[in-house]
C-alpha cells in the first residue's frame, strides 16, 4: 500500500516554549506511526521580531542593546532546552549547535554596526536565525520520545531567486534537491525537521520567503515531494468566517477553496501567508489549517473546489494600517498617460497596491497601499506630477491613513444575484460610509474602503446580513485525524 506522506508546519506559537514543543513532538510522532511525516518549523514566539530589533540596533551602532536582545533569546532557548531534553549527551550536542548559531548572529550584527548599514542580504541572514535555532530543538524533542529525527536547514532544499526578503522558489531544482536529501531519510523512518521561512540561491546565499513564510515553505516541500496533504498547525481552529476578536459570532469554516483562502490571505487574514497555496495548486494537494493546542478538532480543509455553503459569501476579512492615496482633479482627463505614470511610479518604489478604484470620468484615481509605503509613495507621485500640479492639470495628490479595507469573499458569489446590493444596503442601515469600492470580474470578492473607526461595525453588520454565524459547524471530512 502506498504510503501517505504528510508535511506538517508548526507556527511560532506552536513551538513557543518547552511545553508547546513537547506537544508538537507528540503530534508528529503519533502521525508517523504508519506513514512518513516531514515537519517544518517556525522560530519560537517573538524570536523573529527580536532578531529584527537586534539588527536595527546594530545598524544604529548600538551594540549594547543588540547584546541585550541576544541575551534574552539565549535564555529563552536555554530554558526550553533544559526542560525538553533529559539525555545529557543529546542536550549538550544541541546546546553547542545553538551556541554556534547565536555566535553567527552576533558576528553579523557586529559587522552591521561597523558599517552602519543593514543590507537586505544581511537582514535575511539575521532574521532567519530563529528557525535555525528551533529545528534542532524540535528534532531533539522527537528523539527524546523515541522517534528518529534529523534537523535540516532549508538552504539545502529550497532553491530560490535572489530576491532577499521575499524570494520565490525555483521548483524544478528544489524538487531534485528534496528528493535526493529527504526520500532516503523518509525511507528509513527518519522524521526530517526543516527550517521554515528560508531558502538559498544557486550560489548558496541564504534568502527568506517573506514574513510568515514558513507556511509557504511547507507547501513548497509538499509539492516537491508529492505529498498527500499539508497541515498548517497554528493556534486557531481553522479559517474563520471573520476575525473573532472583532466579530464574536465568527465560526470555523469546514472547507474552502484555494481561491477563497488566497483572497482571505491577501486581504489580511493572518491564518495563511498570501503565497502559501501557489506551490500546491497545480497538484491539487489539500491543505489543512488545524490547532496544535486542540489537535482533536478537525480544522479547515482547503481544496481546489472547496464546498458551497449555499449562500455565496463564505467569509469576511479586513486590512488595517493602510492608506488611501488619491490623484485627482478634473484636469487629469487631459493629462497623457496619467494612469501609466501613476502606477509606474509606485512600481519603481515596489509599493504593494492592495486595491485600485477609478471613476469613469477619470477625475480621480485612488488606490490603497500599506501604511508603511504611504509617505514615500505620495512624495514620489508629487515629484512625478510636479509640472502638472503647477499647471493645474492635477489639482491634488492626497493621502488618508485613517481607512481600512473590508473584503467579502466567496467562490460562488458570481452565481448569486444581489450580493453587492445587500452588502451596501446593510452598511447603509448602520450609517457606515463606503469611501471606495472594487470588484473583479471573477466576482469572488467585493472589496470596499471604510473609515478605520467603522471596521468593526462593517464586519459585524455584513457577517449578520449573510448569516455566517448561523448553522456553521465543524464537520467531519475525509483526511488527517492526527
Amino acid at each position: 500500500m502506498k504510503k501517505h506522506l504528510q508535511v506538517m508546519k508548526f507556527g511560532g506559537t506552536s513551538v513557543g516554549d518547552a511545553a508547546c514543543i513537547g506537544r508538537v513532538a507528540q503530534i508528529v510522532q503519533d502521525a508517523s506511526g504508519h506513514d512518513p511525516v516531514v515537519a517544518v518549523v517556525s522560530a519560537m514566539s517573538g524570536v523573529t521580531n527580536r532578531l529584527i530589533e537586534a539588527a536595527i540596533h546594530a545598524e544604529a551602532g548600538d551594540l549594547e542593546r543588540t547584546g541585550a536582545v541576544f541575551g534574552v533569546m539565549r535564555k529563552q532557548h536555554e530554558a526550553a532546552l533544559r526542560e525538553l531534553i533529559r539525555n545529557e549527551a543529546r542536550r549538550k550536542e544541541i546546546a553547542e549547535r545553538l551556541d554556534q548559531i547565536f555566535s553567527e548572529g552576533e558576528r553579523l550584527c557586529k559587522g552591521t554596526a561597523l558599517l552602519r548599514e543593514l543590507t537586505p542580504r544581511t537582514l535575511d541572514a539575521i532574521s532567519s536565525l530563529g528557525e535555525r535555532l528551533s529545528a534542532p530543538m524540535v528534532a531533539g524533542a522527537l528523539e527524546e520520545i523515541g522517534a528518529k529525527s534529523e534537523a535540516i536547514e532549508a538552504t539545502e532544499l529550497i532553491l530560490t531567486d535572489p530576491s532577499h526578503g521575499g524570494a520565490d522558489p525555483l521548483m524544478d531544482r528544489t524538487r531534485e534537491r528534496c528528493e535526493a536529501r529527504m526520500l532516503p531519510l523518509l525511507g528509513h523512518g527518519v522524521i526530517p525537521v526543516v527550517t521554515g521561512f528560508i531558502g538559498a540561491t544557486s550560489e548558496g546565499v541564504l534568502t527568506t520567503l517573506g514574513r510568515g513564510g514558513s507556511d509557504y515553505s511547507a507547501t513548497i516541500l509538499g509539492a516537491a515531494l508529492g505529498a498527500d496533504e499539508v497541515i498548517i498547525w497554528t493556534d486557531v481552529d481553522g479559517v474563520m468566517t471573520a476575525d473573532p476578536r472583532l466579530v464574536p459570532e465568527a465560526r470555523t469554516i469546514p472547507e474552502i477553496s484555494y481561491r477563497e483562502a488566497s483572497e482571505l490571505a491577501y486581504f489580511g487574514a493572518k491564518v495563511l501567508h498570501p503565497k502559501t497555496l501557489r506551490a500546491v495548486q497545480q497538484a491539487g494537494i489539500p491543505v489543512w489549517i488545524r490547532n496544535s493546542f486542540e489537535p482533536s478538532r478537525t480544522g479547515t480543509k482547503i481544496t481546489p473546489q472547496g464546498r458551497s455553503n449555499g449562500g455565496g459569501v463564505k467569509a469576511l476579512t479586513a486590512i488595517r494600517d493602510v492608506a488611501l492615496i488619491t490623484v485627482g482633479g478634473p484636469g487629469i482627463v487631459g493629462v497623457p498617460d496619467v494612469v501609466a505614470r501613476t502606477f509606474a511610479t509606485t512600481a519603481q518604489l515596489r509599493a504593494n497596491l492592495l486595491l485600485i478604484s477609478q471613476s469613469s470620468s477619470q477625475n480621480d484615481i485612488c488606490f490603497i497601499v500599506p501604511g508603511g509605503d504611504a509617505q514615500r509613495t505620495v512624495e514620489a507621485l508629487r515629484r512625478e506630477f510636479a509640472q502638472d500640479v503647477a499647471h493645474e492639470n492635477v489639482e491634488h495628490i492626497t493621502v488618508d491613513p485613517s481607512i481600512a479595507i473590508v473584503a467579502v469573499v466567496g467562490e460562488n458569489m458570481r452565481g448569486v444575484p444581489g450580493l453587492a446590493g445587500r452588502t451596501f444596503s446593510a452598511l447603509g442601515r448602520e450609517n457606515v460610509n463606503v469611501i471606495a469600492i472594487a470588484q473583479g470580474s471573477s466576482e469572488s470578492n467585493i472589496s470596499f474602503v471604510v473609515a478605520e473607526t467603522d471596521v468593526k461595525t462593517a464586519l459585524i453588520t455584513t457577517h449578520r446580513e449573510f448569516g455566517l454565524g448561523a448553522g456553521v459547524r465543524q464537520e467531519v471530512t475525509t483526511g488527517s485525524r492526527t
